[in-house]
């Protein structure tokens, strides 16, 4: 007899995106894990990024406060649980109450893999509590990932790729 894993069993509460960036795949990476980049892309249309920290290692925490348009901000954070450069990334997700306190954690993982001189990006966030809130990351990253390729587009050429790793 097989046992069913829970991703298995609450599948419908599980979000998967794919794209692939017009980027090489160290440059998306660097976007992901260097601070003057998530900064810049890593918040849906409109939204700002007044503050946010982070330890991009296992077991290093991460927090981001956003700031929305009609000024209500919220705080999310989380632990990364694996790093591998270029490759991978795997880290914890749970939205603050005003508190401070986490809410239900979800596990992001976002695997990297060259594809000609694109990269592919595929994020897999699980298990979310509703699919409502499924639909709202969906949303959420959706625009985040458009944000990251409009940065990117700034690196497309290779002397603006050059220059990001100048500046990391």
């Amino acid at each position: 007899m097989t046992t069913a894993t829970p991703t298995e069993i609450f599948a419908d509460r599980v979000l998967v995106i794919r794209r692939i960036f017009n980027a090489p795949r160290r440059l998306v990476y660097e976007a992901w894990t260097k601070k003057e980049h998530l900064d810049k892309w890593s918040v849906p249309h409109g939204f700002q990024i007044p503050s946010s920290e982070g330890e991009v290692r296992p077991g290093g925490r991460w927090r981001c406060t956003m700031l929305a348009p009609n000024g209500v901000e919220y705080r999310v954070g989380g632990t990364y649980q694996e790093v591998v450069a270029d490759e991978l990334l795997s880290f914890t997700h749970a939205w603050e109450d005003q508190k401070g306190i986490p809410g239900h954690e979800t596990l992001v993982t976002v695997r990297f893999s060259s594809e000609s001189h694109k990269t592919k990006l595929s994020l897999k966030q699980a298990i979310f509590q509703t699919i409502r809130s499924r639909d709202s990351h969906q949303g959420g990253w959706t625009e985040c990932l458009e944000c990251l390729d409009e940065h990117l587009a700034n690196f497309a050429s290779p002397e603006a790729s050059s220059r990001i790793h100048e500046a990391s």
